[in-house]
């Protein structure tokens, strides 16, 4: 019978073969650990930069985009604009036209060429239509700077000046409104230009320079309106029997 195998301290390697650790304290350990830390800190850190990098870079680009959709926006709108006060212009330019027609019949000689009757109803629906004509209001400002504020100003004096002379000297006043207008068409004009007047237009907004044109020719077709009643009054006169002294 073997006796009981005596126990005493196992080596190294006996215990390593056991399953168990060897128990290291060595300083090359220590080192080595603190080193792999270092470097996983570091790795980390690298990391969150690099998100942060690239958070920041993706912000970046859509604050881009947004942006450019902005401006694509804007452009459209200011188009529609564009279209939206070209369209309010002529309806502007119609209504004064409407007006300007229906003036023409209401002291036009054509209605006392007819029955009183008839002229009733017609006058009476002139008016209706001159009521409902007005009713409609429309306006495109103008933005202006105080030089153009101040030539359209100008502009404006000119033109009231030329309408009193109208009342009271047509065939003068008439010629003082070809040259004004004359100095506001391109083409070159059968009569002299008004200089002034040319150099007044040009220092006013382009709006206004469209508008006193406008004007000048309703006051245009308005003369020669008017003188053709005269004409067509003066030589009902000269037909006139009891004028020409026949019975």
């Amino acid at each position: 019978m073997l006796g009981n195998v005596p126990s005493g301290p196992q080596s190294a390697a006996q215990r390593t073969a056991s399953g168990r650790a060897p128990s290291d304290s060595s300083p090359d350990r220590f080192i080595t650990t603190q080193i792999h830390k270092k470097r996983r800190a570091v790795m980390a850190q690298a990391k969150i930069q690099a998100k942060m990098n690239e958070s920041k870079f993706s912000r970046t680009m859509s604050m881009a985009d947004r942006s450019g959709q902005l401006v694509e926006s804007l452009d459209q709108l200011e188009m529609r604009v564009e279209a939206l006060r070209e369209t309010a212009a002529s309806m502007e330019a119609e209504r004064e036209i409407i007006l300007e027609m229906i003036q023409s019949i209401q002291h036009g000689q054509e209605l006392r060429n007819i029955s009183a009757g008839e002229r009733e109803e017609l006058t009476l629906t002139a008016n209706r239509l001159m009521g409902r004509t007005l009713s409609v209001e429309i306006c495109v400002g103008t933005i202006r700077n105080p030089q153009q504020e101040e030539a359209l100003r100008q502009a404006t004096s000119v033109i009231d000046e030329i309408v009193k002379k109208l009342l009271d000297d047509m065939e003068s006043g008439r010629q003082r409104l070809l040259a004004v207008h004359a100095a506001c068409v391109t083409e070159a004009p059968p009569v002299p230009i008004d200089q002034k007047f040319q150099a007044i237009v040009i220092s006013c907004a382009l709006e206004d320079q469209k508008k006193i044109k406008r004007r000048l020719e309703t006051l245009l077709r308005n003369v020669e309106n008017a003188e053709k009643n005269i004409k067509i009054m003066d030589h009902q006169k000269l037909e006139d029997p009891k004028t020409n002294g026949c019975q």
